[in-house]
């Protein structure tokens, strides 16, 4: 079983669902309202836990009611959340508007994921003791650097998710190993809009690359290798919420197995494409015997 360890924010999801997202100034009316755990930390490490992995999160929530969910929801997924502080005040929150489409706008709220300025006791020895590291960037900045920079120190693999859009420090890039974009990323990361020139771009930065490119799969570039895509499965999205991070969690656990790349981006393009199928982003994050199931084209 891989080890994963996790550095990264968790939120409570606030979703409504509406047949058409408001434009600015417009008032709509939606069919349905969810309070569902989330943030792209929790995400990522729910998605993994589920796949297979021995997961643990570093991390916040706050001492309100959605604290208390948030936790317990990652322990029900198998994420060790040990290293995962209370801090005083409100938890971290999303607002998400979902379309008939599955199609989402998203604002985050960080509350007590702001709280992680820095590394605390027994977070290095659990970087240390991982055989990949996930970050994402709904914590602040330094503290993702000071993860990334533990787990270079240790031979962890470094997997970045540049989400939200932001400058990417040097020392950050220095110390990353992968990145996961989707193509709204990478155009904002480089300024290019196609994914394979914006990939090419990354690649001056960091090792290796992979843009989502959603119902149309994902691309693979790495320094001194030709680039590999590989295309997902035809489905029906309900709620594209958390997809991005069912793919990471998958994509990290495959990896962490040894699987060669063109086949570890294909089982995690099957694991996200069994979430957006469901609604929410924890909720609907696949187990590891329906991905392998969907892998084989089979029922689990």
């Amino acid at each position: 079983m891989t080890r994963i360890a996790v550095l990264g924010s968790t939120n409570m999801d606030l979703v409504a669902y509406v047949k058409t997202a408001p434009r600015r100034g417009e008032t709509v009316t939606g069919h349905e309202f969810r309070t569902i755990p989330g943030g792209k930390g929790a995400n990522q490490a729910v998605a993994a836990a589920r796949a297979g992995a021995d997961v643990a999160l570093i991390g916040a929530v706050g001492t309100d009611e959605f604290g208390a969910r948030l936790r317990a929801a990652l322990d029900g997924s198998g994420v060790d959340t040990d290293l995962v502080r209370t801090t005083e005040g409100p938890s971290g929150t999303a607002h998400i508007v979902v379309d008939a489409h599955g199609g989402n706008a998203i604002v985050v709220i960080p509350g007590a994921n702001a709280s992680v300025t820095h590394l605390g006791p027994g977070d290095e020895a659990l970087i240390s003791g991982a055989e990949s590291l996930l970050l994402q960037l709904e914590l602040p900045m330094d503290t993702v650097v000071e993860g990334a920079k533990a787990a270079r120190r240790h031979g962890v693999r470094t997997v970045l998710t540049p989400s939200p859009v932001q400058p990417l420090p040097p020392e950050l890039l220095a110390a990353t190993d992968l990145l996961v974009a989707n193509e709204h990323e990478a155009a904002a990361l480089t300024g290019i809009d196609d994914p394979k020139a914006a990939a090419r771009a990354l690649l001056e930065l960091v090792p290796e690359v992979v843009v989502t490119l959603g119902a149309r799969g994902s691309l693979y570039t790495a320094r001194g290798q030709d680039p590999v895509a590989v295309a997902a499965p035809e489905v029906t999205a309900v709620d594209t919420t958390g997809a991005g991070d069912t793919f990471v969690g998958a994509l990290a656990v495959a990896l962490g197995e040894g699987r060669a790349m063109p086949e570890a981006l294909a089982w995690a393009s099957d694991a996200a494409a069994l979430s957006v199928q469901r609604p929410g982003a924890v909720a609907a994050m696949p187990y590891r015997k329906e991905i392998d199931a969907a892998a084989e084209g089979t029922t689990p």
